[in-house]
């Protein structure tokens, strides 16, 4: 490769299709917010919570819109693939770039092996025969190969498998609705808005435990940045971007806090349980013929979803790396689809462990995973954020231009969804089971701290602050 082809291609969305349309692009981002999470994780929590928990997600929820419109004016001003890496390079440093680009690689891959594993565990529903690491490995050899042949391709499954989710939530509150105010089905004679407050109150279990759901909520929201590591390959940016991110408090209030207020006026929460799916639970009470069925269909686009989602964003974040000396060259080449096609088959290999676990690690292990990707998820939001607040003194100061799509409130929102982060991750830390992934944390942050000595001694240029280049197209 000559100098002038190293120069050319050296902003990490050179040579990517631009194949993501709107219409995908705000799937992706819907999707994003619709998760196993939610699916099969708020039941856990409401049995934690109670009615409460409908307070916990609106909260969260109001964080992460401060989260996505921090990252839309930074996405606004300069679109790239590497997204909240690059811009933790520009603002924080290279050293910054480098630990989020990474972290963010592997709160994917860790994410892919628990998705993989889960997928396989919702098909034993109705093929109990099968064996799980069968169904494992057809799963990830097929959102592979559709992450190989282009974004397009990523882009519709993408955006049925969003539509499943959506179909389905909608499904439920439109006949939660029916039950409350016509009083059909087996649910009809006890479904009431006070079931909201007629048993032990509101907060039944006390604040302190409702704030402690706090880190299960958060883990539900993981994946809604993903919509920002598509502006490299967005057909119009400028404009899908804004209407993506500006979707989020409806969907938000819908998918979430409506969803599971109204499955909390037609169930009373003190039955539900963790390991089931509140809207499993909530079918069977109401008695939908084969609603367990499709709960389990969803959840399993859910899982299959998040996989999709997982090869996607580590192909490009490795690109990212390699585009600026911190992963080995080969990651920056491009298939003739135009899709980094070694970085998402490294990555593929990595969550095909996932595979392999399925023969040899308990099922705890995996929720393990989960709060791994949970702390990698909170790094990147963190990230996001103090990058942010870094641009806007910056453009305060007239070092750099405006985005044509400033947050409102400016940094403050920023701070207080700082505060906010670093609060959540005192509670993982005062939870004996959840603060494992501290140290896994710790440990991979050493492990990033030798990389980046051994990279600063071997290529020091690598590691140096760089000026950007910026799009003119989305200056003001």
């Amino acid at each position: 490769m000559t100098s002038a082809q190293v120069t050319e291609d050296h902003r990490p969305e050179e040579g990517y299709e631009r194949g993501l349309g709107s219409r995908q692009v705000q799937m992706i981002a819907i999707g994003g917010a619709i998760g196993v999470g939610l699916f099969l994780g708020a039941g856990a929590n409401i049995a934690k919570a109670g009615p409460s928990l409908i307070v916990m997600y609106a909260l969260a929820g109001v964080i992460i819109f401060f989260i996505m419109r921090a990252l839309g004016e930074l996405l606004l001003y300069r679109p790239v693939s590497g997204s909240f890496a690059e811009y933790s390079r520009e603002f924080l440093g290279p050293f910054f770039g480098y630990f989020t680009g990474w972290t963010y690689w592997l709160m994917w891959v860790v994410t892919g092996m628990a998705e993989l594993t889960a997928a396989a565990i919702y098909v034993n529903y109705w093929f109990p025969s099968v064996p799980r690491w069968v169904t494992a490995l057809v799963f990830l050899v097929v959102l592979f190969g559709a992450n190989l042949i282009s974004v397009k391709v990523f882009g519709e499954l993408e955006f049925w498998f969003s539509m499943v989710k959506v179909t389905a939530l909608i499904g439920m509150i439109v006949i939660g609705l029916g039950v409350l105010t016509l009083g059909f089905s087996a649910a009809g004679d006890t479904a009431a808005v006070s079931n909201l407050w007629a048993f032990d109150g509101f907060f039944p279990e006390g604040v302190g435990s409702s704030l402690m759901t706090l880190q299960g909520v958060m883990f539900a929201y993981l994946a809604v940045e993903l919509v920002g590591v598509t502006a490299g390959e967005s057909q119009n940016p400028e404009k899908t971007l804004p209407k993506a991110i500006n979707t989020l408090p409806w969907r938000i209030a819908l998918f979430y806090v409506g969803a599971l207020t109204v499955i909390l006026c037609v169930v009373k929460w003190t039955e539900f349980d963790a390991g089931v799916s509140p809207f499993v639970k909530a079918f069977a009470v109401i008695g939908i013929p084969a609603g367990a069925g499709i709960v389990n269909f969803v959840v399993l686009t859910a899982a299959l979803s998040s996989c999709n989602s997982g090869m996607y964003s580590t192909g490009r974040m490795l690109r990212t790396l390699a585009d600026n000396g911190e992963a080995p060259a080969a990651f920056r080449r491009l298939s003739a689809s135009r899709t980094p096609a070694l970085g998402v088959t490294v990555s593929v290999a990595f969550m095909a462990i996932g595979v392999v676990l399925n023969y040899v690690v308990p099922e705890k292990a995996f929720g393990y995973v989960t709060s791994v990707a949970t702390a990698a998820g909170i790094w990147t939001w963190l990230m996001i954020l103090i990058s942010h607040v870094r641009y806007r003194r910056a453009v305060v100061a007239g070092r750099l231009p405006a985005s044509a799509f400033p947050a409102p409130g400016g940094a403050l929102c920023s701070w207080i969804a700082i505060v906010f982060l670093v609060f959540v991750t005192g509670l993982i830390a005062a939870d004996a089971d959840s603060r494992t992934c501290l140290y896994v944390m710790a440990v991979w942050a050493l492990a990033l701290g030798v990389g980046w000595t051994a990279l600063k001694a071997r290529r020091p240029e690598v590691t140096r602050a760089r000026e950007p280049e910026l799009e003119e197209a989305v200056r003001p």
